[in-house]
């Protein structure tokens, strides 16, 4: 009689967890509206069967829900991911997002709001301008710091990331990317003086951004607004102004609250 192997869990755990990793990657963009069984199936590369198995687990731990005939992605992945991110960024997003409203109807540009995560920006919120221009950013996600207008508003005024992102290799996105800590430290240098930080294609070739930092008490940022939009039609001088005033603004509403940074 045949004793199995000590090993072979693992190995049959690390193929289910391979399969619902490449069922919930092959959302895509539907993620919230729902796909069928068939079509996760064939996008993951999975059978049909073995699609259906691995959607049941994940129905059961509550990370897809049924909609229709198909599935979407459920509560706890969304529950999941805010986790990792700082405490109390629910909060500074609800009461940031009426100044980030506001700043929109300024500029009719898509415009953002975002914290610094260690080295990283976190975008918190996002309202897409009218005309229609690709932008990496997405709500919840992740850049690193300084290769975006918000992550130099933020790094400019935060010492110990601007240590971090300075002694880090740098990673360069395109050919303007401020790849060398020299540079970056010294641009750095220049958002504190003027208070206003650019990204000129950057991050993605013909896409710029200007920023402002929302200031605490303590005079560290607590969050950074920024417009983008495509190089050569963006109106720097007039949206910056629109940035320093909004950003006064929602300072002001901040210092008010007490909010702590």
């Amino acid at each position: 009689m045949s004793v199995a192997s000590p090993a072979a869990p693992v190995r049959d755990d690390r193929a289910a967890i391979d399969k619902a990793v490449s069922l919930l990657t092959s959302f895509g963009a539907q993620a919230s509206t729902g796909v069928g069984v068939s079509e996760l199936a064939r996008r993951s590369g999975l059978s049909k069967s073995t699609a259906f198995r691995v959607l049941g687990m994940l129905e059961r731990n509550g990370v897809v829900e049924r909609t229709g005939k198909g599935y979407r992605l459920g509560e706890r992945l969304h529950e999941l991911g805010t986790s990792v991110y700082a405490p109390g960024q629910d909060h500074v997003r609800d009461l940031l997002i009426p100044f980030l409203t506001d700043l929109y109807g300024m500029t009719r540009e898509t415009v953002h709001l975002a914290v610094l995560h260690g080295t990283e920006v976190v975008y918190l919120a996002k309202l897409y301008g009218h005309r229609n221009l690709p932008v990496p950013s997405r709500i919840g996600g992740r850049m690193p710091a300084h290769c975006t207008a918000v992550g130099k508003a933020l790094l400019a005024y935060d010492e110990d990331a601007a240590e971090e992102a300075l002694t880090a290799p740098l990673r360069r996105f395109t050919a303007t990317t401020l790849a060398d800590p020299g540079d970056l430290s010294l641009e750095l240098r220049r958002v504190r003086q003027e208070g206003i930080a650019y990204d000129e294609g950057e991050a993605k070739p013909g896409l710029h951004c200007i920023a402002v930092p929302i200031m605490g008490r303590t005079g560290r940022p607590v969050a950074a607004l920024s417009v983008a939009g495509a190089a050569g039609r963006l109106e720097a001088g007039a949206h910056a102004s629109a940035l320093r005033r909004v950003a006064a603004a929602a300072s002001r509403e901040v210092s008010r609250l007490r909010l702590v940074r």
